[in-house]
C-alpha cells in the first residue's frame, strides 16, 4: 500500500471525494494539521504523494502563522525531487511561492460555482475531465499568484488567469476545489459563515442552490479527472525508473 501525507488546515477542508480515489488507488491517508503537528518531522521525499489542502490565510502569513514556513521547506523537499505534489487553493498558493513566484491579495474574491477555461495544455491533460462542456467547478478564494517560471498554466476563469499549473512531472497546482462534495459543503457554509455574510451578492441560500444543481455531476467528473491524474502519476514513474 502507498501512502499520502495530507496537510490540513481547516477540519472541514478534508479530501471530500479524493478520499476515495485514493482508497481505489491504494493509498493509505494520513492526515497532519498544520499548526497541531509538527509538520518538520515529515520527511520530504518519504511519502509516496504530498497533498496541501486549502485554508482561508494567505500563503505569506508566516508571522502569524509559522507553520507556513515548514510547509514551504517540506515543498522544497518535494519539488527538487520532483515527487508527486498535489495542492488545492491555499496548498496551489504554497507551490507558486515555494516555486519563487508572488502570491498576493486578489482584486476580488472568487466565490461560488463557476466553469474552467482550459488553456490547449490543460484540454490535453486530466484537466480536460473538468471542461465547461463537462462540469462546473467549486471556487473559493480571494488571493492569487503569479504562473511560475518553467510552469504550465492549465486552466483560467474571467476573474483570475492562474486556476491550474502543473509543474515537473509530477506536481499539480489548483486554485479552485475539484474535491467538494454537496453534503461537505454543509459543514463549508457553517465555518464560513462570516465570510459569506461579508461578501457582496453571496448567501449560503445562493450557494446551496447551485451546489444541488452541479456538486453531484463535479463528484462524477472529478473522479475521471483524479484517476487519469494518477495514472499519469504512474506513467512518470514508469518513465523515470527506464531512463
Amino acid at each position: 500500500m502507498k501512502n499520502a501525507i495530507v496537510i490540513r488546515h481547516l477540519a472541514f477542508e478534508d479530501l471530500g471525494s479524493l478520499a476515495n480515489i485514493l482508497k481505489q488507488e491504494d493509498y493509505e491517508v494520513t492526515y497532519v494539521e498544520a499548526g497541531l503537528d509538527n509538520l518538520v518531522e515529515i520527511d520530504p521525499v518519504i511519502p509516496d504523494l504530498l497533498v496541501i489542502l486549502g485554508g482561508p490565510i494567505g500563503a505569506y502569513d508566516e508571522q502569524d502563522y509559522p507553520f507556513i514556513i515548514d510547509e514551504i521547506r517540506l515543498l522544497e523537499g518535494r519539488l527538487a525531487s520532483d515527487l508527486p505534489t498535489l495542492g488545492i487553493c491555499l496548498g496551489a498558493q504554497l507551490i507558486a511561492r515555494t516555486l519563487g513566484a508572488r502570491v498576493y491579495p486578489g482584486k476580488e474574491k472568487e466565490i461560488g460555482w463557476g466553469s474552467l477555461e482550459l488553456s490547449n495544455a490543460g484540454r490535453d491533460s486530466p484537466l480536460a475531465y473538468l471542461a465547461p462542456e463537462h462540469t462546473f467547478v467549486l471556487h473559493w478564494h480571494g488571493d492569487t499568484f503569479d504562473l511560475p517560471i518553467n510552469s504550465t498554466l492549465l486552466a483560467s476563469t474571467t476573474k483570475y488567469q492562474n486556476q491550474a499549473f502543473s509543474w515537473g512531472k509530477s506536481c499539480l497546482a489548483l486554485q479552485f476545489h475539484p474535491e467538494v462534495t454537496a453534503l461537505g459543503l454543509e459543514r463549508w457554509f457553517i465555518g464560513h459563515a462570516g465570510e459569506i455574510a461579508g461578501t457582496p451578492s453571496l448567501s449560503v441560500g445562493k450557494l446551496r442552490q447551485d451546489t444541488a444543481n452541479y456538486a453531484a455531476t463535479l463528484e462524477l467528473q472529478a473522479a475521471k479527472f483524479w484517476k487519469a491524474w494518477f495514472a499519469s502519476l504512474v506513467d512518470s514513474e514508469n518513465n523515470r525508473t527506464t531512463t
